[in-house]
């Protein structure tokens, strides 16, 4: 196979791969930060602490965790020819794909807001903070950096499940690398394909390590709510609601 001819089918692939993981990382987000934060609200000693609930959700999490990507692929095909209307390509790789990311994102999130620092919390409670206030203003910018790590470790999870899809006709370049590196043994063509994927999540690295510096940078440079007045003195007036406790 001529260098024209890889890059005929490459270009295709790789844009392939890249909508996959694009539509997946952003559902991934969109559904597992929200569950990673419940499962700290609601564990014991939570803001919203719910032992059955939390129990009820370790124990999906754990079981969507421990099955195997390929598996899960195979096991949802119905499912996914029913919401995408199609088994095979990337639109059908972006459903197992998500339903496989989100509780291992989940996870990460959670670990990343456990690390919040307590006393905040609690001094955000004596101040009359609502549940909500303290997960908007206090939770979430507080734990930005590890959730940045955690985006950036979960697409990089995503784009190997993309590639591992190819199997069963996920498309993109895992696809390109099954029928063509595997069937028709062109080895030296799955090799660049695996060199481009190297260089894809090098990419995706290095975008999310320099994202999360410059998050714990600014942590650093003033980042944290204000819980005092300035010189830390204690405001002049008392704030008359949660939202007013802590300046955005």
């Amino acid at each position: 196979m001529t260098w024209d001819q890889m890059q005929e089918l490459m270009w295709p692939a790789t844009w392939e791969t890249l909508q996959m993981v694009g539509v997946s990382t952003v559902v991934t987000v969109l559904l597992g930060l929200p569950l990673g934060v419940l499962l700290v609200l609601t564990d014991k000693g939570g803001l919203l602490a719910n032992r059955p609930v939390n129990k009820v959700l370790g124990a999906v999490v754990n079981i969507a965790r421990s099955v195997p990507f390929i598996i899960l692929m195979i096991a949802l095909i119905s499912f996914t020819r029913w919401l995408v209307g199609t088994s095979i390509g990337w639109e059908a790789a972006t459903v197992p794909l998500t339903i496989g990311a989100i509780p291992f994102f989940a996870r990460l999130v959670e670990t990343s807001v456990r690390e919040v620092d307590r006393g905040l919390i609690e001094a955000l409670q004596a101040m009359g903070a609502s549940t909500w206030t303290i997960v908007r203003k206090a939770l979430l910018p507080e734990a930005l950096p590890g959730l940045a790590a955690s985006v950036t470790t979960t697409i990089i999870t995503l784009i190997s499940y993309s590639a591992m899809a190819g199997v069963v006709g996920g498309g993109g370049l895992g696809t390109l690398a099954v029928n063509y590196g595997y069937y028709r043994f062109e080895t030296g063509f799955m090799w660049i394909i695996v060199a481009e994927l190297v260089i894809i999540v090098t990419i995706v690295q290095l975008l999310g390590d320099y994202t999360v510096r410059r998050l714990a940078n600014r942590g650093r440079t003033g980042g944290r709510p204000r819980l005092l007045g300035p010189r830390g003195t204690t405001p002049a007036a008392p704030a008359t609601s949660g939202e007013d406790l802590v300046a955005p």
